[in-house]
C-alpha cells in the first residue's frame, strides 16, 4: 500500500503522524491532505531517515536544495559535504542533479547519509549512459527510462522529477510562437530534441502508466516536470509552458487513481507582477497539488546574485501558494556551486518560505519572530542569535565587533535606542 492509498482507506500511518508532530496539527489533517493530493509525503517504501516531511496545503513552506557532481568536477566528499551543509541550514529536500563517471556511487553515497527526503531527475543518468555508450539522449528507448527509474527506486529515492508533459502538444505550442530564450530545462531540451529526430510522441508521456507502476511500487512521489518552464522573464506564462500545464493536471490525476502522490514542478523565471497568477492557475487546474517552484526568478539581471532574486520570487510564491521553494543559489547559470554556494542558497530560501508563513500567519513563524522581539528588547545577543536563520552568520558578526561583550552593538554604541528605552521605561 502507498501513502496515499493507506489514506483513502482512512489509515494514518507512522509517516503521516510523524509530519503532524513536526507541523503541530492533528494526524488526521495529514491523512485528508493526502487523500485529497493536497498534501504529499515524499518518501520511498525501502527507506527510513528521521526527517520525514509533508509538502503542502497548510503545511510549513518546504526547502529543496539542488547538489551534484558535473562531468567536469566530480568529488563525493564535497556533494556529502554539501548534503551536510544544506541539512544543516535547514532544507527539508535534497537533489542530487550529478552527472559524470561517478554519478551513481555518489547518488548512493548521498541516499545513504541524508536524514532528509532525497529527489533525483532519471533522464540525466540515462542521458549520461547513453553517451557514455557513443548513443546520443535521441536514441533512447523507453526501456532505458524505465532502466534508471527502477535502479533508482532500489537505491531508495523518494521523489523523481519525470518531464511527461513535454510531449507534442507542448512542442506545437513551443513553435507556434517566438520565445526569447527556447527551452532552458535540460529534461525538457532532452524530449524536445528526441520528438524532433524521431518524430513521434515522447516515450515518457507515451509510457507514462509504465512509470506510474514503478512509482506506485515503491512509493514514489512523482515530482512532474515543467520543462517547458520560461528561462526569461520575457516568456513567462506563455503558450508553451501553459499548455504544458494543463497536461500536467491531466497526468496528476492518472497519478492519484494510480496511488502515487504528486508534486507539480513550475517556473522559473517570473516577473513580480505575474507571480500571483502563476500560482492561482496552477492550483486551479491541478486540484491544489503542492506547487514545487524554482525561485521563481524576478529579474534575468541578477547574475551572481540570483539567490535573492529567488527569494524575493519565493517569498511572493510561497505567500500565494506555492508549498516548495527550490533555492537557487548565487552560482545559478554561472558554475557548478560550492559549499558556501549552497548555504548561502539555502538560507535565501529559508528567509523567504519564512517571511511567506508569517504573512500567511502560521503559529511557528509567529512565535519565532516574538522571541526575537523579546530577546531584542532584553538586549539578550545569545538568543538573539539562536532566534536568527542563520544563527552562525550572526554569531560571527557579533564576535567581530569592537565592543565585544558589552550590551549594545557598535552602530549605535551607548546611543542605542532600546537600551535607553529600557532604562526611561
Amino acid at each position: 500500500m502507498t501513502q496515499r492509498q493507506d489514506a483513502l482507506n482512512g489509515t494514518i500511518t507512522p509517516e503521516m503522524e510523524a509530519v503532524a508532530l513536526y507541523e503541530g496539527l492533528d494526524p488526521e489533517i495529514i491523512r485528508s491532505g493526502v487523500a485529497e493530493g493536497t498534501i504529499a509525503i515524499p518518501k520511498n517504501s525501502g527507506r527510513s531517515f528521521p526527517n520525514v516531511r509533508g509538502i503542502g496545503k497548510g503545511l510549513r513552506t518546504k526547502i529543496n536544495a539542488n547538489i551534484g557532481s558535473s562531468p567536469y568536477h566530480m568529488d563525493t566528499a564535497e556533494e556529502i559535504e554539501k548534503l551536510r551543509a544544506a541539512v544543516h541550514y535547514g532544507a527539508d529536500a535534497v537533489m542530487d542533479l550529478s552527472l559524470g563517471a561517478e554519478l551513481i556511487s555518489i547518488r548512493r553515497e548521498i541516499v545513504r547519509e541524508s536524514p532528509v527526503m532525497i529527489g533525483t531527475v532519471p533522464i540525466y543518468q540515462t542521458a549520461f549512459e547513453l553517451s557514455s555508450n557513443c548513443r546520443d539522449i535521441t536514441d533512447m528507448t523507453i526501456d532505458d527510462f524505465l532502466r534508471t527509474v527502477r535502479n533508482q527506486a532500489e537505491e531508495g529515492v523518494d521523489f523523481m522529477t519525470i518531464h511527461s508533459g513535454v510531449n507534442l502538444q507542448a512542442l506545437r505550442a513551443l513553435e507556434s510562437q517566438k520565445r526569447l530564450l527556447n527551452v532552458v530545462s535540460r529534461g525538457g531540451s532532452f524530449l524536445v530534441s528526441w520528438m524532433k529526430k524521431n518524430g513521434k510522441e515522447s516515450p515518457l508521456f507515451e509510457h507514462y502508466d509504465e512509470i506510474l507502476d514503478i512509482m506506485a511500487e515503491y512509493d514514489i512521489t512523482i515530482s512532474l516536470g515543467d520543462g517547458m518552464r520560461p528561462g526569461a522573464t520575457g516568456d513567462a506564462t506563455d503558450r508553451a509552458q501553459i499548455t504544458e500545464l494543463v497536461t500536467l493536471a491531466e497526468l496528476a490525476q492518472r497519478a492519484w487513481d494510480k496511488g502515487v502522490q504528486v508534486l507539480i514542478e513550475g517556473p522559473g523565471h517570473v516577473p513580480l507582477h505575474m507571480v500571483q497568477e502563476n500560482i492561482r492557475i496552477q492550483k486551479s487546474l491541478c486540484k491544489g497539488a503542492p506547487f514545487y517552484v524554482l525561485g521563481p526568478l524576478v529579474t534575468d539581471c541578477a547574475a551572481g546574485y540570483d539567490h535573492i532574486a529567488g527569494a524575493i520570487g519565493g517569498a511572493l510564491a510561497a505567500y500565494f501558494g506555492a508549498d516548495f521553494l527550490c533555492y537557487v543559489t548565487p552560482a545559478e547559470h554561472l558554475r557548478l556551486p560550492t559549499v558556501e554556494h549552497v548555504i548561502e542558497g539555502v538560507v535565501a530560501s529559508r528567509i523567504a518560505a519564512h517571511a511567506a508563513d508569517l504573512a500567511k500567519g502560521m503559529k511557528y513563524a509567529q512565535e519565532k519572530e516574538c522571541e526575537m522581539a523579546n530577546a531584542r528588547k532584553k538586549l539578550d545577543w545569545e538568543s538573539q542569535i539562536k532566534c536568527c536563520l542563520d544563527p552562525d552568520k550572526a554569531k560571527s558578526l557579533r564576535e567581530s565587533s569592537e565592543i565585544g561583550k558589552d550590551d549594545v552593538c557598535t552602530m549605535c554604541g551607548k546611543f542605542c535606542a532600546i537600551k535607553r528605552l529600557n532604562e526611561v521605561l
